[in-house]
């Protein structure tokens, strides 16, 4: 399966799926400047044109930060998370990073166990970071090492 980087012309079909991911959604103009510049990405197209999976990571110096992850809820449980995730470690060494740092929802147990997997740790915690239904929920920030 490729994976592509996120085109302009792909933005409507990756805003659908971070919409369906995410309670609280990026922007169309926050997904549309993360497209150049510092920004690379990852797309699966799974459904004949339309995106059902991607990432969005950013190089600063030596190191990168996966800004955003996600699989619309109709492929969750199929392993494209990995194969994401996998494609991400893989363009993060060929770009000499040092290391790869995430945040990800406290309450988001598949997701931490899913960068577990891939070698994160926790390193961190910013209280009170995620907006959520009740008020405010913490981030758990996650590190992995390349060298």
């Amino acid at each position: 399966m490729k994976i592509n980087p996120i085109s302009p012309s792909d933005i409507e079909s990756v805003m659908r799926v971070e919409r369906e991911c995410h309670e609280f959604p990026w922007s169309e103009k926050t997904l549309s400047t993360s497209l150049t510049g510092r920004y690379f990405s990852g797309a699966l197209d799974l459904n004949h044109g339309d995106i059902g999976a991607f990432y969005i990571a950013e190089q600063a110096g030596p190191d990168i930060t996966l800004m955003d992850i996600c699989v619309a809820p109709q492929y969750q449980g199929l392993g494209y998370s990995k194969l994401l995730m996998k494609e991400l470690i893989q363009q993060a060494q060929a770009r000499t990073a040092e290391n790869i740092f995430l945040e990800v929802r406290a309450g988001n147990t598949p997701a931490i166990n899913l960068y577990k997997a891939f070698n994160f740790c926790e390193v961190g915690i910013r209280k009170n970071y995620y907006p959520a239904k009740d008020g405010k929920e913490d981030a758990i920030l996650m590190a992995c090492a390349l060298i």
